[in-house]
């Protein structure tokens, strides 16, 4: 089926493995890019088997390769190179996450690839250059690093996101950059050597509410470095939810929602008053949740929702997959995979009226596309000698 999404047309080798380029290439993919993912022979990628999985493909692996074709090609044989230039020269996109260095030696780098209108994109933990450059990055390690155990664990030990954020914060990052390459091509300046260090996206992604008195050096450093390090859910008879009381109306209107009073106080008329008494602000809200610990999450729900407070239910996937609005949306997809049976994803996050994107079909299984992907090439007379010899799978 012809895609109908805004990159319909655009051709991508992804060169990259476990989360943070092929979670990027995949949304490109859900957005009508053509996506041909090279893998070893046998074992595939290292994604296939992180976590939950069944007969090689696991939730991960699913979820960040869906919509495209794979080819199995052994990268230490000249000719499997052979194979992957000739990929590259068809293509407008190359995405590898491999650490500095590897990819030269692997004869696929930038300069043993470039021509004019190729984006080639770089991946790596602290880039290319520096005293980190050469060392492993795997998610925590960046988590620690940039600042996010640190954030979670305030002043305790630090914590860290129990998912992969920093992956999945420069995968976000990637496809915007990708992206953005694209259209500076399309405007006449050629294609270009891309860069992206996961610190790098970490550090952006925290900054911009995690560092405030980091950002504002001649600060007082009198609060927290996030405005949301306070966040505290309700605990309900039968459930929790949280509220997010930041303009005057949603303060006032959550304290009116449990019969609290005391929200007219001058003391608590404004955000910045708030601030500057922390205890008040602190007493009422702790009223509101001793209120809210002798309801059921409905009626406190109810309660909030009748006076406008930004307000949601913790739920989880289970719990969201059965919610009214997220089925109304259409949030979630079922599908059937030939090799594990039934999957639920979320769809695409993107509405693009005149463009729509949608997920893709069925990641695919090692090599389940080498002999298509190969036939292409024009080297369909020497797949039966390239197996027979390991070239390929």
């Amino acid at each position: 089926m012809t895609s109908t999404g805004p990159l319909a047309g655009i051709r991508i080798l992804d060169l990259s493995i476990a989360a943070t380029g092929p979670y990027a290439v995949a949304l490109l993919a859900d957005q009508g890019a053509d996506v041909v993912k090279v893998e070893r022979p046998g074992f595939g990628e290292i994604g296939r088997w992180i976590g939950i999985q069944v007969n090689g493909i696991s939730a991960l692996y699913q979820l960040c390769n869906r919509g495209k074709r794979a080819i199995a090609v052994n990268l230490d044989d000249e000719e499997g190179r052979e194979i992957v230039r000739a990929l590259a020269a068809r293509s407008d996109v190359v995405v590898q996450n491999w650490r500095p260095g590897v990819a030269e030696k692997l004869g696929v780098g930038y300069d043993d690839l470039r021509r004019g209108d190729l984006v080639y994109v770089s991946i790596s933990g602290f880039g290319s250059v520096g005293p980190y450059a050469h060392k492993g990055a795997y998610d925590t390690v960046i988590q620690a690093y940039g600042g996010i155990g640190w954030s979670q664990g305030g002043t305790a030990e630090p914590q860290f996101v129990r998912q992969v954020l920093a992956d999945k914060v420069t995968a976000l990052s990637a496809s915007q950059a990708i992206t953005a390459a694209l259209l500076a091509r399309e405007r006449g300046h050629g294609g270009q050597h891309v860069h992206l260090s996961m610190l790098d996206a970490v550090v952006s992604f925290l900054w911009v509410d995690g560092a405030g008195n980091d950002t504002l050096l001649d600060g007082d450093g009198s609060q927290p470095a996030s405005f949301s390090a306070g966040a505290r859910p309700f605990h309900f008879t039968d459930g929790w939810a949280v509220a997010t009381p930041t303009a005057n109306a949603d303060f006032f209107g959550m304290c009116r929602a449990f019969d609290v009073d005391g929200w007219d106080d001058p003391r608590v008329a404004s955000p910045a008053l708030r601030q500057q008494n922390p205890d008040v602000s602190r007493a009422l809200n702790e009223r509101c949740h001793e209120a809210a610990a002798t309801m059921t999450t409905a009626e406190g729900m109810a309660r909030m929702e009748a006076e406008r407070v930004p307000c949601g239910v913790v739920y989880n996937p289970a719990e969201l997959a059965e919610d009214p609005h997220a089925q109304a949306i259409g949030l979630l997809v079922d599908q059937e995979h030939p090799l594990v049976g039934r999957i639920r994803q979320p769809r695409h996050p993107v509405l693009f009226d005149d463009t729509p994107a949608c997920i893709g079909g069925p990641a695919p299984a090692i090599g389940a596309d080498t002999d298509a992907v190969l036939a292409e090439l024009g080297f369909a007379d020497r797949i039966t000698a390239w197996r027979e010899s390991g070239v390929v799978a």
